[in-house]
């Protein structure tokens, strides 16, 4: 009757077919393998008639299709009055694309489906390593890993690669692993587990590709990174904070209290990105986590989101205002690139019903003076609202100066002084120049010097107060010598 079977040749000896497998195979006439390229094939009954899609193989453009033809040659082999005996290495759901595509079709359709179990490759692949994979164990393929630029798991949990089944594919592998975990990481290859040619290899992460021994049934442990080294694990020490037997003040805060310490720890982000002291950097930016991770831990006690939410609410907006990477949109160089995202956040407002804010609402009030008015200036340049040339902005600089020596109230001197700062601020625009971080840097300079010729008034036994203009000044210049 018409039906499909699909059957699992176990992990490569022949010894390790089931015994439903092996009553299967001895009544068949026929089978179809999807490759016979397994050991397991050896063993299937003289007396049995075998086919397989190896050709496809050859022919295929890419596995994506060669997949999507197999299933669909089973199926066609399913309608047939004898039905079809479909049988794969291992486990016929277990790195296994076909199979769960044939069973899903087959019962849509209304197809008898039969599975015959098989053992895995996973359970010799324990066995070799001596490795029980609970309480925890990542698995992943090795095709979907290599084309990822770092891995899509928690590096504080080991990781089984299946599938690792050329020095190419060990390559890609390697190369999106060794974007979190170090070269010299310790891993073990393992070939033909269950077979007589099992091997179990020990080696550095950056030498997986270098591997002789390398075939269709090789697959790649992946020991932890070691404790805490997950965003899962830093939210659970979080929340362990929060929890009843936490910590008291943590308990205590809220989004408020903790308000001042979310300015507090971007200030001290930026200070460290102005040293361009990396170990500081480090440091500040788990700080900066730590408080974006507080927050989002107390919304979710109170029902409102999770840190997930964040997490997903900011992968989606990337991938919605990147049309140019994620999408077919076409843009011409950083300019196209800003345009076209002031373009999707104003469709944003509209479909949120916010139609009526303008392309500058939003920013933060707190945010710092310049960089607020280069925000504001870029935003509107976004949209054609700039000068043409930067002659223009020059001679607004002067025009303002000259506002400036002509204000004859406190009152209008401080606007002519913001109109200028503003003023001053767009030439730095023009220029490419972060207006905030040049003030920083410049603030930092005058700090050193001045400094110095604190330290120098000191060796001469002098008070500031009491030393003349000339004195400090020489000093000053020293300071400038000396590259402060």
């Amino acid at each position: 009757m018409p039906g499909i079977t699909l059957l699992g040749l176990g992990p490569g000896d022949p010894k390790q077919l089931t015994l439903e497998a092996w009553d299967v195979l001895s009544a068949a006439d026929e089978v179809f393998l999807r490759t016979r390229q397994h050991p397991t094939v050896s063993g299937i009954p003289s007396s049995v008639k075998i086919h397989s899609f190896d050709e496809l193989y050859e022919n295929g453009e890419s596995f994506d299709d060669v997949y999507t033809s197999i299933t669909q040659k089973v199926l066609e082999l399913g309608r047939r009055v004898e039905g079809v005996i479909y049988a794969v290495p291992g486990h016929p759901f277990v790195a296994e694309t076909t199979c769960p595509e044939i069973a899903r079709l087959a019962q849509a359709e209304g197809l008898p489906l039969r599975v015959v179990e098989g053992l895995s490759f996973l359970e010799p692949t324990f066995s070799a390593l001596g490795l029980d994979p609970f309480p925890r164990l990542t698995l992943f393929d090795a095709l979907t890993l290599g084309q990822a630029h770092v891995p899509a798991f928690a590096p504080d949990i080991p990781v089984l690669v299946a599938q690792i089944y050329s020095r190419l594919v060990a390559s890609e592998v390697k190369s999106t692993l060794t974007g979190i975990y170090p070269d010299e990481h310790p891993v073990e290859l393992i070939h033909n587990a269950g077979t007589k040619e099992q091997m179990v290899e020990t080696l550095a992460l950056f030498e997986i590709d270098r591997s002789e021994h390398i075939g269709l049934q090789s697959v790649l442990f992946v020991p932890s990174l070691g404790e805490g080294t997950s965003l899962e694990a830093f939210q659970e020490i979080v929340a362990h904070l929060r929890a009843p037997n936490g910590c008291p003040w943590d308990k205590e805060q809220t989004h408020e209290s903790l308000r001042k310490h979310m300015l507090e720890e971007s200030y001290e982000a930026i200070a460290a990105i102005d040293s361009g002291d990396f170990s500081a950097m480090r440091e500040e930016f788990g700080d900066l986590l730590l408080q974006v991770m507080l927050n989002s831990q107390i919304a979710s006690e109170e029902g409102e989101f999770t840190f997930n939410d964040v997490v997903k609410g900011v992968y989606d907006k990337i991938i919605r205002r990147h049309p140019h990477v994620f999408g077919e949109v076409k843009v011409n160089g950083v300019d196209g690139v800003l345009v076209n995202w002031e373009k999707l956040k104003e469709g944003e407002r509209k479909g949120e019903g916010k139609a009526d804010k303008g392309i500058l609402d939003g920013l933060p009030l707190a945010l710092p003076a310049l960089s607020q008015a280069q925000e504001y200036q870029d935003r509107a340049a976004r949209v054609g609202f700039d000068w043409t040339e930067i002659d223009g902005v020059l001679d607004k600089v002067r025009e303002e100066i000259e506002e400036i020596k002509k204000a004859e109230t406190d009152l209008e001197l401080a606007s002519e002084m913001g109109d200028l700062f503003f003023a001053v601020v767009n030439l730095a625009r023009w220029k490419k120049v972060d207006s905030e971080s040049a003030l920083r840097g410049t603030n930092m300079k005058f700090k050193k010097r001045f400094s110095h010729v604190e330290q120098g008034a000191k060796k001469a036994g002098k008070n500031l107060s009491d030393m003349k203009l000339e004195e400090m000044d020489g000093f000053w210049d020293e300071a400038k010598k000396m590259g402060l």
